[in-house]
């Protein structure tokens, strides 16, 4: 499993959906690359979430779950129709949602929600990189934390492992789907 760390300047850098949650007591910034280009990265990340195409892990971790559980391994022509204002579940909770906040086709997605007192917002921006690559920033912004540093470090380990995970089910979905594309 490879690091997801920001570097500086992706941690300095401004965002899209920043502004929904200014006062945020705790920001996690994760980032990865991607050996595929952001219009063949993005189709991923519109049909990322619970009841659409799932939460993305490797193979080796997957084995671990029950399959009817898995996440897609493929893109889903059903699910690439993502609107600001729609709800997706989360696994944050009985009644916890996303909403689709910032919608910038191959570039941007910013999902906002609530939880009890927690406000925050989760972007995912894609960036072209030399040689057909992307690179992948996510940042999670909370707002209204009452115990910050249980956040840090508790939130921030989880946030890490779920952001490898998802890095590593990409990195196979994109090489498989790269194996069957005509003309590859």
């Amino acid at each position: 499993m490879r690091s997801t760390s920001a570097s500086a300047a992706e941690v300095a850098a401004t965002l899209p959906g920043d502004d929904i949650v200014p006062t945020a007591e705790v920001v996690m910034d994760r980032a990865f690359t991607l050996a595929a280009t952001p219009q063949l990265v993005w189709p991923w990340f519109v049909q990322l979430g619970k009841q659409r195409a799932g939460w993305y892990l490797p193979r080796s971790i997957e084995r671990l779950v029950p399959s009817g559980r898995r996440a897609l391994r493929h893109v889903d022509s059903e699910l690439q129709s993502l609107s600001v204002g729609d709800v997706i579940p989360d696994w944050g909770g009985k009644d916890a949602t996303f909403e689709v906040a910032i919608l910038a086709p191959q570039h941007a997605l910013v999902h906002i929600s609530s939880r009890g007192k927690v406000r925050l917002s989760w972007a995912i921006t894609l960036a072209p990189v030399a040689g057909g690559r992307t690179r992948v920033h996510l940042r999670l912004r909370l707002g209204g934390i009452k115990h910050t540093r249980l956040a840090e470090i508790g939130g921030g380990f989880f946030d890490e492992l779920t952001i490898v995970g998802l890095a590593a089910g990409l990195r196979e979905r994109l090489r498989d789907a790269a194996r069957h594309r005509p003309g590859a």
